[in-house]
């Protein structure tokens, strides 16, 4: 049986509301065995702690990119002490979602830079792993990562992975696993599915990034939108089907490509190993 890690996934976002248990049921439902949710501010930490636990997930702690403008370091202090707070906590699996951003406008790149190594430097000293946000950022991120640890290896996950094939393998080499989701299903995004295809599988893991980046089958134009098409929400249940055409791509089975992932997932953050077997026990008594 073909089961499945969701290595980004926002199931706090307001998108969910009500709806949460039973976006998450479906996910259980389509063999998504275990999420990983990682926060964006200070203001979401307690809330993907509480959904982990509730829900038998994973979380992560951390300031997004996207969130640099309104944090202070009064609030890189208050990750710090709340890392050393969760340390024996074993659904917290990483520091995320941190990083850069240098599409949207308006982010100050210093700012954005000290928030992104400060978090880094934090999760070498917790000894955590990273799930890092790295949006027409690649070389930057990289040049932090090689500065925090000058001896090169990291445990964790460039989120949504869109570069060039020298910049996967030098995330690779650094030890990163890469992540794809939803973006690789759109028949154009042809760069995208080169890349998918011809990395080594054990670079990959698969995330959906809900409620964002719709795979090509929820997606709606412009042009449909303005028509009163709605836009379709992302979800953890979408997996196995962002996974079925990765598989196509790559000429394998989805079985052999979940099997792939879920030990990349793994061995990216390493305290998923653990919680797989106790998350899959839980759901399949239910």
């Amino acid at each position: 049986m073909a089961v499945f890690v969701d290595t980004h996934c926002h199931l706090d976002a307001p998108e969910f509301g009500g709806e949460m248990p039973a976006v998450r049921a479906r996910a259980a439902q389509r063999n998504v065995a275990l999420c990983v949710i990682p926060a964006v501010a200070v203001a979401n930490f307690a809330r993907v702690r509480e959904l982990a636990h509730a829900q038998d997930d994973a979380y992560a702690l951390g300031i997004h990119p996207l969130c640099t403008n309104e944090a202070q370091d009064e609030h890189l202090a208050q990750l710090d002490a709340e890392l050393a707070r969760r340390r024996e906590d074993p659904r917290l699996v990483a520091v995320g979602e941190i990083g850069l951003d240098f599409f949207v406008p308006g982010l100050d790149p210093a700012w954005q830079a000290h928030v992104f190594h400060t978090q880094l430097q934090l999760a070498r000293k917790h000894g955590l792993p990273v799930i890092i946000h790295v949006r027409r950022s690649v070389d930057q991120v990289l040049k932090h990562l090689r500065q925090v640890a000058p001896e090169g290896h990291w445990h964790g996950i460039a989120h949504a992975f869109n570069g060039s094939i020298q910049q996967a393998q030098a995330c690779l080499a650094l030890g990163l696993k890469l992540g794809f989701g939803g973006a690789l299903t759109f028949e154009r995004a042809l760069q995208l599915r080169r890349l998918a295809t011809e990395l080594p599988l054990e670079a990959i893991v698969l995330e959906t990034d809900s409620p964002d980046i719709q795979p090509q089958w929820l997606y709606r134009t412009q042009a449909q939108r303005a028509a009163g098409e709605p836009q379709g929400r992302n979800e953890p249940g979408e997996l196995p089907r962002i996974a079925e055409v990765l598989a196509g791509l790559r000429g394998i089975t989805v079985e052999a490509l979940a099997a792939a992932t879920t030990h990349n997932a793994v061995d990216a953050l390493p305290r998923l190993s653990a919680l797989m077997g106790v998350s899959a026990d839980r759901r399949g008594s239910t």
